[in-house]
């Protein structure tokens, strides 16, 4: 019987190629629309996510607090006591980490950090041969930041092993040399702190990231120490994750341990990762309402077939067909249109999410790119199918239903 079913929804299909092709044209569409927004939005999400993470790590570790109002103890169930500090805004901070080899110490017992950086920052006067610029002047060490960051990456000009080689020279961003017209090789001067220094610039970087772009520069851990006169302290923490995924749970976790304001990347990017959720949300139900229309007019043309096809329908529940098997008849319709559409919506998907990423796009603010940049992840995939099964289904159950009710005996007394 079953065969049978699907035949005659076969035939009822071929019946009305224009209506149906119409229909499985938008489930094709509206799968292939959701899969290609959706590409495009996660995809640069995960860029800009890839960008901060290559350029600010994961966590960050600042200052040193005291809490002010005293501590929380509280009782686990097995009777040990713990303590938890209160929040930020009731704590006294004391800048930069006070003693950085203990902190690293601690730290390693956090098995989930792959690399830490020793950072110290402070403003200076750059100045050119014709120009002057106010700049932060991020000390560190080479080796150590590479480990959190993509900084060997992005180097754009220059060689970041000369930078490594020679402890008077500078890595400026590529914001930096247009504006003052510096090329690599040439020497600069800093000043500020406890005076003037001049340096050779090794290099030149590009992280996408306007803000710093035109306002960073590197220079070496202990050159920054003596320029900015704090041989001792106020340095920060730059840490990088096997996880990043997990960074505000480690966060808390190490904030806690050792009494310093820990900053996970989330929480640093907050404003950036809710304007791109925003994005997908918004476009994941403009694109879903193809699909509803698509539903809509499969309920259209079942509803009317429904009423044309009364009498065989009847003819075939007197020779036999249960109230299910007319009911099949049209869900297997709606059946044949979905699998046709769901394969091609996803061919269609696949091809346009493939040409759109090789599109030149040039953007530079928030990240560097040079194209379209697209996430391949199953799960658009499986959420465009999700939505089209939910809504084919339902246009095709409420015909479906309505055909399982048509008595046999009254329609054919009807038509005699």
């Amino acid at each position: 019987m079953k065969s049978l079913n699907l035949e005659l929804a076969w035939r009822f299909v071929l019946g009305r190629k224009r209506a149906m092709t119409m229909s499985l044209l938008g489930i094709v569409l509206g799968i292939s629309f959701f899969v290609i927004t959706q590409a495009q939005t996660s995809g640069f999400e995960a860029f800009f996510i890839r960008t901060i993470l290559g350029t600010n790590g994961a966590i960050r570790i600042s200052d040193r607090f005291q809490d002010m109002h005293g501590t929380v103890r509280s009782s686990s169930k097995d009777g040990r006591t713990k303590f938890l500090f209160n929040s930020r805004e009731g704590a006294r901070y004391t800048e930069g980490i006070e003693n950085p080899v203990l902190l690293r110490n601690a730290l390693d017992h956090f098995p989930q950090i792959s690399g830490i950086s020793e950072i110290l920052q402070g403003n200076a006067v750059l100045s050119g041969t014709s120009r002057s610029q106010t700049v932060e002047v991020h000390g560190i060490d080479p080796s150590e930041h590479m480990m959190v960051s993509d900084l060997e990456n992005q180097i754009v000009q220059g060689q970041l092993n000369t930078f490594d080689l020679q402890p008077k020279s500078v890595l400026l961003g590529n914001r930096i040399a247009q504006r003052l017209l510096l090329q690599v090789g040439e020497r600069i001067t800093l000043q500020g702190g406890t005076g003037n220094i001049q340096l050779r610039i090794a290099g030149i970087f590009e992280t996408g990231v306007s803000q710093i772009d035109k306002s960073r520069v590197y220079i070496h851990l202990p050159i920054a120490r003596a320029f900015l006169g704090k041989r001792f302290s106020g340095s920060i923490f730059q840490l990088s994750m096997f996880n990043p995924k997990k960074a505000p749970e480690i966060s808390a976790q190490i904030q806690e341990t050792t009494s310093h304001r820990v900053i996970s990347w989330q929480e640093r990017e907050q404003v950036w990762l809710d304007v791109f959720k925003a994005l997908r949300i918004s476009s994941a139900i403009t694109v879903s309402s193809i699909l509803l229309l698509s539903g809509l007019g499969i309920f259209n043309v079942f509803a009317i077939m429904v009423i044309e096809k009364t009498r065989d329908i009847a003819i075939l529940r007197s020779m036999g067909f249960k109230p299910s098997d007319a009911s099949a008849v049209f869900l297997w319709q709606g059946g044949i249109v979905l699998t046709v559409g769901i394969i091609l919506g996803t061919i269609v998907g696949i091809l346009a999410t493939y040409t759109i990423s090789k599109i030149p796009l040039r953007i530079r603010g928030i990240f560097s790119t040079d194209s379209f940049m697209v996430n391949w992840d199953i799960a658009h995939y499986a959420w465009a199918i999700l939505i089209s099964i939910v809504f084919v289904s339902i246009a095709s159950l409420i015909p479906a239903r309505r055909a399982a009710k048509i008595e046999p005996a009254k329609i054919i007394r009807e038509t005699l």
